[in-house]
């Protein structure tokens, strides 16, 4: 949002720089992004001064030039050569002087000391077109004879300068949305840093008495929740003109381009009180009524810039007796619009839903001044002063009389919200004891009415146009946000906090688990929960039927709630991948969103959130260095974080399966605790990289949280005292169907072997022409542990003979 530094001082009287200013309105919660210099007129005419022709006589070797002697208050008056048809001695010209910058759009050149068929020329003088001051450019332009030689043209063409804040407002911040709203933040800031400023009243309105009553026009609100109020006056003999300087040169500041009077009037009232207003010409107004409803679905409505849309059933029209004519707070129409030949006017100022405002305003995709300030909340006591403010303007600037009394529908009041607010409460927050005077007297300079309830108690009334505060915390963070941030001093305290027994808690197993993976060299990445809905037609593991769907889309690409970390994550790859940073180890904790019965008549029941934990690889595991190859990041690579961050979080998975071609992965292993799966790792599937046109292999893998925390929450720390006695080891080569796993040796192990048996581990397998037809070799190792005493070989032969038992039952096993 723009705000001009001139403007403001219309307001408050104070004595700072536009950079100071600055400083104090960031401090008080309006963040300056920038500040711009203004400058009516491009460059400022700096270098032009006012001049007198002293002498002026045809060039010997031209035709049409001349060669003049100008006085611009120096000593020495200048040598000059000019082509003007209309220069003559006695004249009072601009003279741009050697080193001064002329422009001509967005083009500039600068004027040198030159010789012109060999007469010197130490300046030019300058016609309308050249200083930007008109469109002639037949001859130089004479100024008034009453023009003081050496005076600076910025000065005797008044040019103004001006700065600009760039001011990045929150959306909540509907108060400060316009140069008033500005000025009262700045003013209390001001005063309680105590720099001398006073407040200017806002322009006088005085007796609003119409001229004439011969232009009634009858005003319905038909939808009162989409339009608590709606305010109207007529003006007729209006003359459709330029506007002003001073009006342009405001516009101008903060961004907006002149058009005529009386859009620029409603333009620059809508700058100054934040509230939108609209003029329509009133001959155009069928039936002489203003009709506040919503028109029946896909009516055609013809925009001022002659687009049609089709209207929704929910979008709030201002319209005549037969049709609409504007979109309420959002557009005007066609057909009901200023033009050049317009002479009665209808003023409007009303108050509409922001969230009526909002949800036209993206539905059909516009975006305008009046939709941004509406969607966030105007003050519905400032549309009586600012149709006020506009109609007196239009008298003063465009001629016009007043034809009608004010008409305002105002069916039911809304009355202002009231707060409790406790001092104590203040003192708790801000770390900081701040008295009930200082505290009351912030609340009234930014427009809250309050009284003493008790010694530690205050009243306080919210003004209409302070829409986020609803609550006490909101009061104080105003008191504070004014007091100044800056002014509460750090304590030397040190306190500590110790609890007894603290409980387990999902925040702290992610960090737990996050620490792990960092310290291990992943990034932990926070990816969008929008996504785009074009993703269930792209790929199979996204459900259409369960995708989460948003009314109002930011955009199509962001139009549906994820159902999968996956595809954010490979956005996230491309971007590193595209910035040449190949080698990623990423993860993300982050939910997922399913519609699950879209029927239930509890809203919230239609819908699940999952959250879960993403993790990624792809490239290398380390850079290039002296002491070793870098290595590929595999699928082994990632497995084995996956099994740790189970086993960290004590999740007694029961299975794993292994898939050689799912739709999402491939080459994956999923973990599965009573059928149920909690986790799947593998390598994504090439047409879902083709997708993203990665050209690399990406290892993906997908824990369940819930699963995670589940563990976390039962798992029981039991102590075993660590074993004096020595292991052993023993190995067993195996000969089996190829379709049996590794998985499925480990699992008749476990169940059918010895309980000193620590510890089973796979170290070769074995394909070939020395084996028969369809038979493959797994060689295992086995570690055998007494907690008492050593184990004898007799012991340890009975523990593998059972074991080579088990195998040759359960799996057909046969010893090599």
């Amino acid at each position: 949002m723009k705000i001009s530094f001139n403007w403001l001082k219309q307001y408050i009287n104070f004595d700072l720089s536009p950079e100071e200013t600055g400083i104090y309105l960031t401090n008080c919660g309006l963040e300056v992004e920038s500040i711009q210099k203004f400058e009516s007129i491009k460059g400022g005419l700096q270098g032009i001064v006012i001049g007198e022709v002293l002498t002026c006589k045809e060039h010997p070797d031209s035709d049409h030039l001349h060669v003049t002697t100008v006085n611009i208050g120096n000593e020495t008056p200048l040598n000059i050569v000019c082509g003007a048809p209309n220069i003559r001695a006695g004249l009072k010209v601009a003279v741009a002087t050697v080193g001064t910058t002329l422009y001509a759009g967005d083009e500039s050149f600068i004027i040198k000391k030159s010789k012109i068929r060999g007469a010197a020329s130490e300046g030019m003088i300058c016609s309308e077109k050249e200083m930007q001051l008109g469109e002639d450019q037949a001859g130089i332009m004479e100024l008034d004879e009453q023009a003081i030689v050496g005076q600076p043209a910025t000065k005797y063409f008044k040019i103004e300068e001006d700065y600009t804040f760039e001011i990045g407002l929150t959306p909540n911040r509907s108060d400060a949305i316009s140069h008033i709203g500005v000025a009262r933040d700045l003013f209390a800031a001001l005063k309680q840093n105590r720099v001398p400023c006073s407040k200017i009243p806002l322009p006088f309105i005085g007796d609003f008495i119409p001229s004439i009553r011969k232009l009634p026009v009858s005003i319905t609100i038909e939808n009162k929740i989409a339009c608590p109020r709606y305010t109207g006056i007529c003006l007729e003999d209006v003359t459709i003109k330029e506007s002003p300087d001073w009006l342009k040169n405001r516009l101008l500041s903060v961004g907006i381009r002149p058009i005529n009077n009386v859009v620029d009037i409603t333009q620059f009232v809508m700058c100054e009180t934040g509230h939108p207003l609209h003029a329509f010409d009133s001959d155009k107004i069928e039936g002489r009524k203003v009709i506040i409803k919503s028109l029946p679905k896909d009516t055609i409505f013809k925009t001022l810039d002659d687009k049609e849309l089709k209207l929704h059933e929910e979008d709030l029209m201002i319209c005549n007796a037969t049709q609409g004519m504007c979109i309420a707070g959002v557009y005007g129409g066609k057909d009901s619009g200023i033009t050049e030949t317009t002479k009665n006017v209808f003023l409007e100022s009303a108050f509409f839903n922001p969230l009526s405002v909002r949800k036209t305003a993206k539905r059909h995709g516009l975006k305008t001044d009046a939709a941004f300030r509406f969607e966030r909340g105007c003050d519905v006591n400032m549309t009586v002063y600012a149709i006020q403010r506009a109609a007196k303007l239009l008298v003063e600037l465009a001629d016009a009389v007043i034809a009608s009394d004010l008409i305002d529908e105002y069916p039911t009041a809304i009355e202002p919200l009231v707060l409790p607010l406790s001092i104590d409460e203040v003192e708790k927050i801000a770390g900081k004891k701040i008295d009930k005077e200082t505290i009351s007297s912030i609340l009234l300079n930014l427009g809250f009415e309050n009284s003493s309830i008790s010694e530690k108690k205050l009243s306080v009334t919210i003004p209409l146009n302070k829409h986020d505060v609803t609550r006490s915390i909101d009061l104080i963070e105003e008191v504070l946000r004014i007091y100044g941030y800056n002014n509460i001093e750090t304590s030397n305290e040190i306190q500590y906090f110790q609890h007894s027994n603290p409980e387990p808690t999902l925040r702290k197993l992610q960090l737990s688990i996050s620490d792990y993976l960092s310290s291990n060299g992943f990034y932990e990445m926070v990816n969008n929960s929008l996504s785009k809905g074009e993703y269930a037609n792209s790929f199979d593991f996204i459900n259409e039927n369960e995708q989460v769907k948003l009314v109002n889309p930011l955009s199509s690409e962001l139009n549906t709630m994820r159902q999968s970390l996956l595809p954010s994550g490979l956005e996230a790859i491309v971007h590193n991948l595209n910035n040449k940073n190949n080698n990623l180890k990423l993860f993300e904790f982050g939910k997922t969103y399913h519609l699950v019965n879209k029927e239930d008549t509890d809203v919230l029941k239609r819908f699940s959130e999952r959250e879960k934990l993403s993790l990624f690889v792809t490239g290398k595991i380390n850079e290039d260095n002296w002491l070793e190859q870098p290595k590929d990041l595999d699928f082994f690579f990632l497995k084995n974080f996956v099994e740790n961050i189970l086993f960290k979080s004590r999740v007694p998975f029961s299975k794993i399966s292994y898939s050689e071609n799912e739709t999402m992965l491939f080459n994956s292993l999923s973990y599965f605790i009573n059928e149920q799966s909690i986790a799947i790792v593998g390598e994504v599937n090439p047409t879902i990289l083709k997708y993203f046109d990665i050209k690399k292999p990406v290892y993906y893998a997908e824990i369940e949280v819930s699963a995670l925390f589940s563990g976390y929450l039962n798992a029981k720390t039991l102590y075993t005292p660590v074993s004096t006695t020595p292991s052993v080891k023993r190995d067993l080569a195996l000969v089996v169907d190829k379709h049996v796993t590794y998985q499925q040796l480990e699992s008749v192990a476990t169940h059918f072997g010895s309980r000193h048996i620590k510890k089973v581990s796979l170290f070769d397998v074995y394909e070939g022409d020395k084996l028969p037809e369809n038979k493959k070799q797994y060689a295992l190792n086995f570690v055998m542990q007494h907690p008492d005493k050593t184990l004898t070989d007799e012991e340890i032969n009975k523990i593998m003979s059972k074991l080579l038992s088990a195998f040759e039952r359960e799996c057909g096993a046969i010893l090599r």
